[in-house]
């Protein structure tokens, strides 16, 4: 116990931080979570739903590059607290859009561009103030506790949005994400001081410097650029699942609102479950080989059951499967890169790897949704009798279930060539000599 309330100690500033900032998480959650389903029920397009993603991503991934030079220079404070505000005002807009049912689906794509563009600018400024009121020893937990915030909103997401678009409305929603981020900003602007930046040094270079010193020393490690690809990858593979989950789940026989509010529920639990097990779990002898077995799991075993299972049991269990053991692979690569990367050019570096990272993101989105709507669908509706059309079906929603077992495949193989990637190993080697 006495250990327990000393890492408290040592670690409030940052679980006050998490806590308030994973508040305004939920609602940002819920109002997401809220207009996923108004458009899929608006133009029942895999693909129109899917460019809601596109919208948030596709400026996070064109401007991060330069958004991280701007962060090392900028106040880290003052930096969340204005991006955060402007995409408040975003979603204020919805609101006002609803109440005089004005809301079209492209308010939302500018709405969610806006939201992605602000991001841009927060999360570098973010991950560096974790690094500044977090002892370093306490990296692995940070990754651990971050996944578990995050699995609890997905637990908490779909059961509170359901019941709340069901009893007060899609405007009870927004109301309830604006009082979050006020909750948030509160607390961040009056009781959370986040150490000075030590920025002489950036101030020096010029921005078109400060731009080149990230891309410079990511061409330089290797290992680092060799494992952002590698996740750069699995987006790929991860935004078409995304793209296509919300069309089968909504449209295939046995699915519906409820059951993909049950399955989402699931994947929560199964985060919480795995986010605990990463909080408590020593470092491992091998962070990479957690990393790439983790994903390798994950992708390969949720994805097949995904294509076959065909009722929210089997689709429950394979949410399941597939989220349970990304809180632990998440906890060693954030201490992977919270403790390779100086925390000097922390800005700069987390932002060129989003940029890298990140912007196959929007392209899955984008093929996903094209995929299912002009590819999957069509296809397998003229599947009778055929050996294909006994394994997914040849109703709506049989598309994407024949599309994810093909993303089990793609999945799969990224996985297996990356691992064999000597680049990404030699991080392990230089972790054991710094020991």
């Amino acid at each position: 116990m006495k250990k327990f309330l000393n890492a408290v100690s040592e670690m409030r500033v940052f679980l006050i931080l998490w806590l308030s900032q994973s508040f305004s998480a939920l609602g940002s959650s819920m109002t997401s979570y809220a207009l996923v389903i108004w458009s899929y029920q608006h133009n029942g397009s895999a693909l129109g739903t899917a460019i809601l993603m596109v919208c948030s991503y596709a400026p996070y991934v064109i401007c991060s590059i330069f958004a991280g030079a701007l962060s090392d220079r900028w106040d880290k404070k003052k930096t969340m607290l204005i991006c955060d505000s402007i995409a408040a005002m975003s979603t204020i807009a919805v609101l006002l859009l609803l109440v005089t049912e004005n809301l079209e689906i492209w308010h939302i794509y500018a709405v969610n561009a806006v939201s992605g563009l602000m991001n841009t600018f927060q999360q570098p400024a973010s991950e560096t103030a974790v690094s500044k009121v977090l002892p370093e020893k306490y990296y692995q937990k940070e990754g651990a506790l971050r996944y578990l915030s995050g699995s609890a909103n997905s637990i908490l997401t779909p059961v509170i949005t359901t019941a709340v678009m069901g009893i007060f409305g899609m405007k009870a929603v927004v109301l309830f994400d604006i009082f979050t981020f006020f909750s948030a900003f509160l607390i961040l602007l009056f009781f959370i001081k986040i150490p000075s930046d030590d920025t002489g040094l950036v101030q020096n270079e010029s921005f078109m410097s400060s731009v080149k010193s990230g891309i410079e020393w990511l061409r330089k490690e290797r290992g680092i650029f060799s494992l952002i690809m590698f996740l750069s990858s699995v987006n790929l593979a991860a935004s078409m699942y995304d793209a296509s989950f919300p069309a089968m789940m909504l449209s295939r026989n046995g699915g519906n609102e409820r059951v993909m509010g049950i399955v989402n529920t699931v994947i929560g639990i199964s985060t919480l479950i795995g986010s605990i097990v990463a909080s408590v779990s020593k470092a491992p002898e091998s962070r990479i080989k957690v990393i790439c077995n983790c994903l390798l799991f994950s992708i390969s075993t949720e994805n097949i059951l995904l294509a076959f299972g065909q009722n929210v049991f089997v689709w429950s269990i394979a949410g399941f499967l597939g989220w349970i053991v990304i809180p632990v692979m998440n906890a060693n690569l954030s201490a992977v890169m919270r403790l390779k990367i100086p925390e000097n050019m922390q800005g700069r570096i987390y932002s060129v790897r989003n940029s890298l990272q990140f912007f196959t993101i929007p392209v899955g989105y984008f093929l996903g949704g094209f995929a299912v709507d002009y590819i999957f669908e069509p296809f397998m509706s003229r599947q009778k009798n055929s050996v294909l059309s006994a394994l997914f079906g040849t109703e709506k929603g049989s598309g994407a279930a024949l599309f994810f077992f093909v993303i089990a495949i793609f999945g799969t193989a990224i996985c297996l060539y990356f691992r064999r990637r000597k680049s990404i190993w030699e991080l392990e080697n230089q972790e054991n000599s710094r020991l």
